[in-house]
């Protein structure tokens, strides 16, 4: 079993910056997979960036350039988030993948917003 503790999200304006992160830990499991996921009202949750255990990065295309994720030797992983949109509003969940499968946080929201 994974927990995940979400932490960084808030108001900001567009343009502007923030830094989610996620203390992650695994009981039984390693974790091979950490990424962020986000989801707004009335659409299916999409993948913002994940980044493997050996290092390898996947982005959304919505994101390349602007985001950067990373991971630190404490399983926590970050989301470094610059020239936020306003599209980019909204409930980011921290997400890791064991041998059990996938587990996903309770989420933090980031409003970009003048």
């Amino acid at each position: 079993q994974a927990q995940l503790v979400e932490s960084g999200g808030g108001l900001v304006e567009p343009g502007g910056s923030l830094r989610l992160s996620c203390a992650t830990s695994s009981s039984g499991a390693s974790i091979n997979v950490f990424g962020w996921y986000r989801q707004t009202p009335g659409n299916e949750r999409e993948m913002v960036a994940v980044i493997h255990v050996g290092g390898i990065t996947r982005y959304a295309d919505s994101v390349k350039g602007r985001f950067s994720i990373s991971r630190d030797r404490a399983n926590t992983v970050y989301l470094q988030m610059n020239s936020l949109k306003p599209e980019d509003t909204a409930v980011y969940q921290c997400y890791v993948r064991t041998a059990w499968g996938p587990t996903w946080g309770q989420g933090t929201q980031v409003t970009v917003s003048s």
